[in-house]
């Protein structure tokens, strides 16, 4: 295996493939894919929200997607396991960068999330955000819904965050609240995963919760969902904490008793024909992690949003 060119960020010809490079220097695009504002031939792009002024316990998800494109170079130079099909060769993949924002005019922010990613949709390119809090999930649906209509939302975490709030203010717990009342998710026909917080008030959300989770196998899991979602657009959020701080301690907001991270990866590759039209990745808090295990887990899990999305745009997989 000869390394060539360790710029692949810069240099690749095409949007698609791998080449191997050295994982450990050259530039921290996700996955190495070319740096590129021009999506006339992209499937999908990746892009960074840095932002986590909407979080009410530890900051530091500002760095989540410079942390998220460091450990991506660890796997990229491979077909992810343990797909069969290696989804940097059937989709074309551009990392567009990082949203722009003024962050001394907070109350600006959601407009120049959201605004960033229409600019994305508008070209038929497909978005896998990396946050950044959780709070950035509310223009983004916004962005997608204006597109694609009312969506089901596959969410992963520890909180439901649906805690109800006053319209306009700008929190990663109360997001899910606004995006019901606004008409942005249909919550009975969407489901929440590894929920473990006390909410008494779930807005008809279909929650499985963490301990239900440890008592059923996967693949029970996965008929309820699949049964519930069934062919509608749906719309994936994982926030990071879902997982147990044991395996994913760089975290703003940890909660334990949450899923392994061989649990997770066994649900999200179980999702195969999922009608996916719009992901992201959020709350992985760097100054919170240990040895980047954090940030090495949302890659993989990134990985396996891309090999889903490829499943059914490019395979026409469904459930």
């Amino acid at each position: 295996m000869s390394i060539k060119d360790n710029d692949q960020a810069f240099t690749a010809q095409s949007l698609s493939g791998v080449s191997p490079e050295r994982n450990y220097a050259g530039a921290l695009s996700f996955a190495r894919r070319k740096y590129s504002k021009d999506l006339a031939a992209a499937d999908l792009a990746v892009t960074g929200i840095p932002f986590d002024t909407a979080t009410t316990n530890r900051p530091g998800a500002r760095f989540g997607p410079r942390a998220i494109r460091a450990a991506s170079t660890e796997v990229a130079w491979q077909r992810n396991w343990p797909w069969e099909f290696d989804a940097l060769e059937l989709l074309k993949i551009a990392d567009y960068g990082d949203c722009d924002f003024d962050q001394g005019r907070p109350e600006g922010v959601p407009n120049q999330i959201q605004a960033h990613i229409e600019t994305i949709l508008n070209t038929d390119t497909a978005v896998l955000s990396l946050g950044g809090d959780h709070f950035v999930t509310l223009p983004i649906l916004r962005a997608h819904v204006k597109k694609h209509g009312p969506v089901s939302l596959l969410h992963f975490d520890a909180h439901t965050d649906t805690w109800q709030d006053e319209a306009g203010r700008i929190d990663h717990g109360t997001m899910f609240f606004h995006a019901v009342k606004e008409g942005l998710v249909i919550p009975e026909q969407s489901v929440q995963v590894g929920i473990r917080t006390t909410n008494d008030a779930p807005l008809g959300f279909n929650i499985f919760h963490a301990d239900w989770i440890h008592e059923h196998s996967a693949a029970e899991l996965l008929a309820n969902i699949k049964n519930i979602l069934a062919d509608r657009k749906t719309y994936l959020t994982f926030d990071i904490d879902c997982v147990d701080p044991a395996f994913a301690p760089g975290t703003g907001t940890p909660v334990c008793g949450g899923l392994s991270s061989a649990q997770v990866l066994r649900i999200l590759r179980g999702l195969r024909g999922m009608n996916l039209i719009g992901m992201d990745l959020v709350e992985v808090s760097p100054p919170y992690d240990h040895a980047e295990i954090t940030a090495l887990l949302a890659a993989f899990i990134a990985y396996d949003f891309i090999a889903l999305y490829a499943a059914r745009h490019k395979l026409g997989e469904k459930f």
